[in-house]
């Protein structure tokens, strides 16, 4: 039986949705322009006034919003409160330019921690949950939206932050926790620590997982899902909009339901920035339409997906945006070829192994090489040379066929790639050093 949050909002009807965004959308229009004038004078620069705004359908008027004008309006340029109502701050983690800084008022804090909070009960969760939450707490926002998520839902919540894995299992097991929230590539880290022990699937009381963060593919859900026998949920979310719960999976687990009660999505083609009819990939652009404190209106999210909305078994109505396949801006152009390492993820784990890689970019007399460092599993590391370079071939061979490109394939004995307990270090491009 599925459960809701909020089910009068997450099964509204798509007209009562669209008459709630642009009730939002007006007012919030006003408030920037009357409380940002960085947001104002790009708004002058088009010839976009707030009578221009009446309903959802004119959203396209209105100027886009990127990374490079938060970086621009560094620290407060794009605050619509003054500073002394606001209660809390989150960072990203970049590490190029000026971090983005979102500044939030305690009504935004309420907002976000309900978004998180319907997707832990979309993942099965209730006041009956013992919550895990191994995302980094601090200026990162995943562990402060799924702990006052988990907070709101009445789940007894274990704030434990990421690493320390021998502490997580501890934890896991002794307080029998039923829901692990963090990013996939240390649930799969997680899943091996656990594999490694001698522990059965039957043996872990986890049966939930919210993983998000960074990018990853089907067959690395599988593999999580299977080792720790738990059934594993996206969840998508940006520093500038508040943080994870933007969007969340349900119990059918293809595609991400957006709360759209506070965040209207928009598909661009990211060169020409025109709107693109609903089912159409490409880059995703959001509004905020309640927030006060960081009202983000058009800010272009630079990932790459489609969206759809359809009949879905759980009974929300809400729009879903697909898993992201990449990113315009992150996005790898080897020899004017397109490359998501997602792409490279799925042929690795359809071919058996897991997902400890590294994807290495560089430029050798004037042409693109991409060179992928993947690890053997325990049951394939063997000295037999010609059994080695049978595998290397094999997934040279998968990768021109799933890429278009041939690309190099170092396999490396177990362990040999470092292990990350936050975001893992995919892609090293050296051609950008």
């Amino acid at each position: 039986m599925e459960q809701y949050f909020q089910k009068e909002i997450e099964c509204a009807s798509y007209e009562d949705i669209r008459k709630m965004q642009s009730e939002k959308l007006v007012k919030q229009v006003q408030h920037v322009w009357d409380n940002v004038p960085y947001y104002r004078k790009k708004m002058e620069e088009k010839g976009v006034t707030p009578d221009d705004i009446k309903s959802v359908d004119d959203l396209y008027k209105l100027p886009f919003l990127s990374k490079k004008d938060l970086r621009d309006a560094y620290p407060t340029g794009l605050l619509g409160v003054p500073q002394k109502d606001c209660v809390r701050i989150h960072s990203t983690s970049g590490t190029t330019g000026k971090r983005v800084i979102a500044f939030y008022t305690q009504h935004d804090i309420d907002l976000w921690e309900d978004c998180c909070a319907r997707a832990i009960v979309a993942a099965g969760g209730s006041s009956d949950d013992v919550c895990q939450i191994a995302y980094g707490f601090g200026l990162f926002t995943g562990g402060a939206g799924l702990n006052g998520g988990s907070h709101k839902v009445g789940c007894l919540t274990v704030p434990i932050s990421s690493g320390n894995t021998e502490r997580q299992m501890m934890f896991i097991q002794d307080l029998q926790a039923t829901i692990l929230c963090c990013t996939p590539s240390y649930a799969a880290y997680l899943s091996e620590k656990y594999k490694e022990e001698g522990y059965s699937p039957e043996d872990i009381p986890l049966k939930a997982g919210i993983f998000g963060a960074e990018a990853w593919s089907e067959e690395m859900r599988h593999e999580i899902e299977t080792t720790l026998g738990i059934k594993a949920f996206d969840i998508y979310g940006l520093t500038e909009l508040s943080g994870p719960g933007v969007a969340f999976e349900c119990c059918e687990q293809n595609g991400m339901h957006i709360n759209e009660d506070h965040f209207i999505a928009e598909i661009i083609d990211p060169d020409t920035e025109e709107v693109l009819p609903e089912g159409s990939q490409g880059e995703l652009v959001f509004t905020a339409v309640d927030k006060e404190a960081f009202p983000m209106l058009r800010y272009r999210t630079r990932d790459i997906c489609k969206l759809t909305r359809g009949k879905c078994s759980c009974g929300r109505t809400f729009i879903k945006m697909a898993k992201p396949m990449g990113r315009s801006d992150d996005m790898l152009i080897v020899r004017g070829v397109n490359v998501f390492p997602s792409q490279i993820e799925t042929v690795l784990l359809n071919n058996g192994y897991a997902a400890n890689y590294q994807i290495v970019v560089d430029r050798e007399n004037n042409t693109d090489s991409l060179d992928v460092q993947v690890e053997m599993t325990p049951e394939m590391f063997t000295d037999n040379v010609g059994e080695i370079e049978e595998r290397q071939k094999k997934l040279v061979e998968d990768m021109k066929s799933m890429l278009g490109i041939k690309v190099r394939i170092s396999l490396l004995a177990p362990k040999s790639i470092a292990r990350s307990e936050g975001k893992a270090v995919r892609v090293i491009d050296k051609r950008k050093i």
